[in-house]
């Protein structure tokens, strides 16, 4: 069953994002393109880096570096970008099941088999695994981190000298690569460094003589980067990526709303799916109590520092996006099947006359968890809808169709257009560089932005063009982000409408009765 739904995770990849859906998340107008644009720029323009833009592969190197490979072979495409998404998910389902067939109790345990089963057919998963944004290799990569501080062995006298040192190195190279894949990897350490202690048989000396050697070389390997790469060329993209991500925090005044939201939020990851993972999760901290009376998975201590140092982010970052709780789902999903299982052992070891009514009460828990989220994720399937690529084509039509104007393309979802269209781009919101000043420096020649020129974007483009409304697109369910506006620029110096038709265009926009003038109407 999870590879069937696997399987589908694969059509449809031009698609919109699920309109309707309980999660309306900005980075489907912009991320896609965002993250990947170092990649995408290589390919259509020769070189990644545009000065005074928004660079945040100067940070983030990982992700346009894999999608470069990607793009090599597939071309570029929004198809390409997210086949290597739905890759990764594939990867992530794998791993999961190898971590977790490594710390189950029994040969026979269905943990593992349940565990990639409630990933794969959940629509939360469905819907963000799909995109091509950083959140899905972070979890991989710290999936693959986990696996490899399990197979770290207690003593270095065991085994061959591969199986003693192979683990070391590749997680001393796993934990630069986390960083330079989305910072906010440093908040999922804990979790692997108790797998390492229990890996170590939660002996001090057999830990330290794993992890010291990790941590330096990790570390070696991060200050290579900073220091030969970013440094000497893109401390100011390095550092803006940052600065423009620090406009939101907790206070001592916001704190207890923020801490309640962050909780109340993870509904998102599924209605039935988050309070049985948060009954799992308090449900563990009882069992921690039995760890001396029975052996305990130490995976679920691993877990739970996972989900509590990424919450704990989340809630000081306070901006709670709705992609950022993928990198929580995973661990909280994982748990499930984890916790149930050490329950049902649990009452089983207790009296043999709890074992049948456990197994059941778990069976049917599990069973309606699959059943509504196959059901949702099923629908999202079946009802694929496209009308960002459908606006994408019809603006690069129109794009094309003028050879005098400037291809250029100003807008903050520029990089996903350039991701469909192949059409050049600079961001309209971020960048090294005042707006103003980058308008001035690359002279675009159209403009496309999302129901209504802002007043700080009018006021960058104003003094070199008058906007000439070209087109409109329906897309997407955003009610602040459901109009996709084209403005051709044309020179301030050129030639104004007639005097007659400046006094003829307020007067068709007007209506009878009051109403603000439709769609249609603008166009004619």
């Amino acid at each position: 069953m999870a590879t069937v739904f696997l399987a589908l995770h694969a059509l449809h990849l031009n698609a919109d994002f699920p309109n309707h859906s309980p999660w309306m998340d900005w980075a489907k107008y912009t991320d896609e393109g965002w993250y990947g644009d170092a990649a995408i720029r290589h390919f259509q323009r020769g070189h990644w880096y545009v000065f005074g833009d928004f660079n945040p592969a100067a940070a983030l190197p990982v992700w346009p570096a894999l999608e470069l490979v990607v793009f090599r072979f597939a071309g570029v495409s929004l198809a390409a970008a997210r086949g290597l998404a739905v890759g990764i998910f594939a990867l992530t389902l794998v791993v999961s099941f190898l971590l977790l067939r490594r710390w189950r109790a029994t040969s026979a345990s269905l943990a593992p088999a349940i565990a990639v089963l409630l990933l794969a057919v959940s629509p939360f998963c469905y819907a963000f695994s799909r995109m091509a944004i950083l959140e899905p290799l972070l979890i991989l990569l710290t999936l693959l981190a986990l696996l490899t501080a399990s197979a770290t062995p207690a003593s270095r006298r065991q085994g061959s000298m591969m199986r003693r040192y192979l683990p070391t190195l590749a997680l001393g190279v796993l934990l630069p690569l986390m960083v330079l894949t989305k910072t906010t990897a440093v908040f999922l350490f804990p979790s692997i460094a108790w797998m390492l202690w229990a890996s170590a048989g939660y002996r001090l000396r057999p830990f330290l003589r794993a992890a010291f050697p990790s941590a330096v070389l990790g570390a070696a390997l991060w200050i290579g980067y900073f220091g030969l790469f970013v440094r000497p060329h893109f401390l100011a993209d390095y550092r803006y990526l940052f600065s423009a991500n620090a406009y939101t925090g907790i206070t001592l005044d916001t704190a207890w709303s923020i801490i309640c939201d962050t909780v109340k939020d993870g509904l998102w990851i599924g209605k039935l799916v988050y309070p049985v993972a948060l009954f799992a999760a308090l449900a563990s901290f009882a069992l921690l109590r039995r760890r001396f009376s029975r052996p305990f998975n130490p995976l679920i201590p691993s877990l739970l520092l996972w989900t509590f140092g990424y919450a704990a982010f989340l809630a000081y970052h306070n901006n709670l996006q709705p992609r950022y709780y993928l990198v929580l789902a995973v661990p909280l999903i994982l748990l499930i099947p984890l916790v149930f299982h050490e329950i049902v052992a649990s009452l089983s070891d207790t009296s043999t006359r709890f074992r049948t009514p456990a197994v059941v009460a778990t069976a049917l828990v599990l069973g309606a968890l699959v059943f509504t989220e196959a059901r949702q994720t099923l629908h999202y399937v079946s009802t694929p809808e496209y009308t960002f690529a459908s606006a994408a084509a019809q603006l690069h039509q129109i794009v094309a169709s003028d050879p005098k104007q400037n291809p250029l393309v100003l807008s903050i979802s520029g990089s996903d257009l350039s991701l469909m269209t192949g059409l050049p781009s600079i961001c309209d919101d971020f960048g090294t560089m005042d707006l103003a000043v980058r308008v001035a420096t690359y002279h675009p020649g159209w403009y496309a932005t999302w129901n209504q020129v802002d007043d700080d974007k009018m006021e960058a483009l104003a003094p070199l063009y008058r906007l000439q409304r070209v087109a409109s697109f329906p897309v997407m369910d955003d009610p602040d982000r459901n109009l996709l506006i084209l403005y051709r620029l044309d020179p301030a110096t050129s030639p104004a409408p007639p005097r007659r038709l400046r006094k003829l265009i307020p007067r068709l926009l007007q209506t009878s009765i009051g109403q603000q003038p439709s769609v249609t109407q603008l166009e004619h």
